[in-house]
């Protein structure tokens, strides 16, 4: 039920947006976010307390490709409400009403994590923050922030230094919440959209964070405190590896439908091209690699519900679903030739947004290496290979 619900929602409602906004490059409407929320979908993975579903991740990635079937951008933002609620600022009364809204999409969150120089290598972070009473005082460069016009605080992973730590020990990082009006960015704040070539519907940004001011989590802690308290916000790999292989499988499926539908209406040589055998195979191998990636994700969402270490098999699904997403988009996009190179037809978008499923969340070589190294022990010399 929730799938078919999610299913007709795509088609009906999201669909039309994409097809008319992805070209020109425009936002995702806010009405359009208002009825997700009222259906429900930015509160999938929050508990019913707060006003959630209280479900798991097989629903979660349910809903991520319906959506994703009919525009990426919009399955993604639901992870705004869903992966972010732990890292909700605020304490007591009022960070629970924030959840409660966040459940309805009426709070969201972005997350700034990369920056010019730091991209695969989080360990790398050089922006920071410094302690001033109970506030963080935040400096540095950040990018690849989707979402931070348009989103009620962003979480900022910062390098802090602990007066408590061992002397030459590294400084720590954790995630910083700061609050903003929405639609705009955060005072002491400056930056600028990133021109993209897809994953049109928001807009990403390159930050410049400059003295940009959040409360602590525990007024009058330690760094060691702060620390612990972040813990639940720390970015859930597992499940965004999982919800990035359903946003693929959804991409591939579009461009499966759409070019099965174009095959049995396009003739050539006195016959539609779905009679032609090679046309038959694309289509055949192309159904049977989404397929594949979707069990494998079913198999991923179980194992995360049940509360069991899937590194391995996260990181085996984002890398299969990714490398998948790509080849049939682009087979789709050859079924229907010289159409599918303009933006009349939505096989365009979903070879374009295919493509930064490869990027994203862990690119492929990195899901490689964690792979490799889940089987095989990490190296004896680690080097940049």
């Amino acid at each position: 039920m929730i799938r078919d619900l999610a299913r007709e929602f795509a088609m009906n409602e999201v669909l039309p947006v994409a097809n008319r906004l992805d070209p020109e490059k425009g936002d995702i409407p806010r009405e359009l976010i208002e009825k997700m929320g009222e259906l429900g979908f930015f509160g999938i993975l929050i508990p019913e307390e707060y006003g959630g579903l209280g479900l798991g991740a097989f629903e979660y990635c349910l809903v991520a490709e319906e959506l994703s079937r009919a525009w990426m951008s919009v399955a993604s933002i639901i992870a705004r409400g869903n992966s972010f609620y732990t890292s909700i600022p605020g304490t007591g009364e009022a960070r629970r009403r924030k959840i409660e809204l966040m459940a309805k999409g009426r709070y969201l969150g972005a997350v700034a994590l990369s920056e010019p120089g730091v991209g695969s290598d989080l360990s790398g972070v050089t922006c920071r923050a410094r302690r001033e009473s109970d506030t963080w005082v935040v400096t540095g460069n950040k990018y690849w922030c989707t979402f931070a016009d348009g989103a009620d605080y962003i979480s900022v992973l910062c390098r802090v230094d602990d007066p408590d730590a061992p002397e030459g020990a590294k400084a720590p990082t954790i995630a910083i919440s700061v609050e903003k009006p929405r639609g705009e960015l955060p005072e002491g704040c400056s930056g600028a959209p990133i021109p993209k070539i897809g994953y049109f519907g928001w807009r990403t940004w390159e930050l410049r964070f400059e003295g940009t001011r959040a409360p602590v989590r525990v007024p009058g802690g330690t760094v060691a405190d702060e620390i612990a308290a972040a813990q639940g916000a720390a970015f859930a790999l597992e499940l965004a590896r999982a919800h990035t292989a359903a946003r693929s499988i959804g991409l591939a499926r579009g461009a499966l439908e759409d070019a099965m539908a174009y095959a049995r209406e396009r003739v050539q040589f006195g016959q539609p091209i779905s009679d032609f055998q090679a046309t038959r195979f694309k289509i055949a191998t192309m159904a049977t690699e989404i397929e594949a990636a979707r069990q494998l994700m079913y198999h991923c969402c179980q194992q995360i519900d049940a509360g069991r270490p899937v590194r391995l098999e996260t990181s085996m699904v984002k890398l299969f679903a990714a490398e998948m997403a790509e080849r049939v988009t682009s087979e789709a996009l050859q079924i229907f030739g010289g159409a599918g190179y303009t933006t009349l037809h939505a096989v365009e978008r979903y070879w374009r947004d295919a493509r930064l499923t490869k990027i994203f969340e862990g690119t492929s070589e990195i899901q490689q290496r964690i792979i490799a190294d889940q089987l095989l022990g990490k190296p004896t010399i680690r080097g940049p290979n």
